[in-house]
């Protein structure tokens, strides 16, 4: 994985607003267009998006992307889960996972 794509990653994780998720498709096809916007091919999936939070991700709000199922990373699901209801994050019934009807986020997002 690459330094830039690492960047970019982090970078764009830094502005999910509290309340509110990305996950990590949607941080991985955010991503993938700002490089190929950029001349440059596209990088990376969800699954690099998960390394690089685990690997470089502690000074992000990494708790703030969760997979296509709502659900926080399941190693750090309890520090996660206690994060997003501190935010206020909208969770199902349940409690184990985010509404991401009502919590789904992308960068143009004005709300």
């Amino acid at each position: 994985m690459d330094d830039d794509y690492l960047e970019a990653v982090l970078d764009l994780v830094q502005t999910i607003p509290p309340g509110r998720v990305m996950t990590y498709g949607t941080v991985a096809e955010v991503v993938g267009a700002r490089f190929a916007a950029g001349g440059e091919r596209e990088r990376g999936g969800p699954r690099q998006v998960g390394h690089v939070l685990a690997r470089a991700g502690g000074g992000v709000p990494w708790w703030r992307v969760v997979n296509a199922a709502g659900s926080p990373p399941a190693a750090s699901l309890s520090r996660a889960l206690t994060a997003l209801r501190g935010e206020g994050t909208p969770l199902t019934l349940q409690g184990l996972r985010v509404d991401l009807g009502a919590a789904l986020w992308w960068p143009d997002d004005a709300s």
